[in-house]
């Protein structure tokens, strides 16, 4: 039998195959990676009252305001309003992301 790459069979056969796997899985993460910087996902508080649409760049698109909740004396609600409905969508976001990416690496954590 004969000795492959540092005592492995089959060699750097094996090696080439490995590293092209490895591209074309590079490859499709970042072509997952695009698709979920498209992603638009909404996100909502206080009963509807406040709605925004979150993209996958984690970037605000849009922003919906009822005015009742525009209180000047109460400033702090709305502040808290807003965040609750961006935190909503951000973990939407995620798991939808870690979902999208999960399909490509079969669930094995990638350093990104």
């Amino acid at each position: 039998m004969a000795k492959g790459f540092k005592g492995i069979p089959g060699g750097m056969g094996n090696m080439g195959n490995l590293m092209a796997q490895a591209q074309k899985m590079q490859r499709e993460i970042e072509n997952v990676q695009s698709e979920i910087k498209l992603l638009r996902i909404n996100g909502t508080s206080g009963g509807d009252k406040v709605k925004l649409v979150l993209g996958g760049d984690h970037k605000i698109y849009n922003l919906e305001i009822a005015p009742e909740v525009i209180d000047p004396e109460d400033s702090e609600m709305l502040a808290d309003l807003i965040t609750a409905a961006y935190n909503q969508a951000n973990d939407e976001l995620e798991a939808t992301s870690a979902e999208m990416l999960n399909k490509v690496t079969g669930g094995v954590k990638m350093p990104f």
